[in-house]
């Protein structure tokens, strides 16, 4: 009989993975004293060892390690799972891959500039949303600023005092045939009323998204880092971008959160 301590050497785990196998069923040891509680295994459970510490390094958990164990080991079933688990480790390594992309950006960007991004983005997927709002085409970009205001103004007169009905304004933007087509409004949970339609957005697996702080002046700058990191990704837009407005109350718009939503698919 060996030792839990001898036998955790020559399978080269801890005594703790040992105890928690027990526990799990997977490896039982082959002796417990009743006075002491000293494990003592059989050298022939090396094989069995070997076998978990080689599932858990193809990254399967104890569930499906503990069924293959009971089941046996039948070519089909492994093969299946490995088809499985190859799937995930590829998309393991799509991501890993994406963030050694960025980090390497980042270096060079500090180490040729000496300097830090200006907005820090990140990619997130973003809810479904049902706005209360007004739709607007303009044929020029000046003309949005004297656009978005106005028509949050119009629904929030219509909506404001309905309770628990009127949250976060949002605003989307999308390039159409006859200018850039703005949708305004909030986050609504009420019934349909005059004076707005209902616009709903679906909700997005992937976006590109960053804070931008302060006033609306310096925004177009924020947008054009976002949409720089979004090709620099390899990225594409994959629908209308959407401002969600998390504080815009003082008159002056210093102290303004707004954070940009710009949806994305791979290219």
């Amino acid at each position: 009989m060996l030792s839990i301590g001898a036998f955790a050497q020559i399978g080269q785990v801890t005594h703790r993975m040992l105890r928690h196998w027990d526990t799990a069923g997977l490896l039982v040891p082959a002796h417990v004293d009743g006075f002491s509680g000293y494990r003592s295994y059989d050298p022939s459970q090396l094989e069995r060892l070997h076998r978990i510490v080689a599932l858990r390094q193809l990254g399967f958990g104890l569930n499906d390690i503990s069924s293959i164990l009971d089941q046996g080991v039948e070519a089909d079933r492994i093969a299946a799972l490995l088809r499985i688990r190859r799937a995930e480790v590829e998309q393991e390594h799509r991501i890993a891959a994406g963030r050694l992309v960025d980090v390497e950006r980042r270096l060079q960007l500090i180490e040729k500039e000496n300097q830090m991004s200006q907005i820090e983005i990140i990619e997130k997927p973003l809810p479904a949303i049902r706005l209360a709002a007004r739709r607007t085409v303009v044929a020029d970009q000046p003309e949005v600023a004297s656009v978005v205001g106005p028509s949050f103004d119009a629904v929030s007169r219509i909506i404001g005092g309905e309770r628990g009905t009127l949250e976060t304004p949002v605003a989307l933007y999308e390039t159409v045939e006859d200018g850039l087509q703005i949708i305004a409004g909030y986050a609504y949970t009420g019934a349909a009323r005059d004076g707005f339609e209902i616009v709903e957005q679906p909700a997005v697996e992937n976006a590109v998204c960053g804070v931008h702080l302060g006033s609306m002046e310096h925004i177009a700058e924020s947008w054009q880092a976002l949409h720089a990191e979004i090709f620099a990704r390899g990225l594409v837009h994959s629908g209308p971008c959407r401002e969600l407005y998390v504080r815009a109350i003082s008159e002056d718009q210093s102290d303004w959160v707004t954070e940009l939503q710009q949806p994305v698919r791979q290219d």
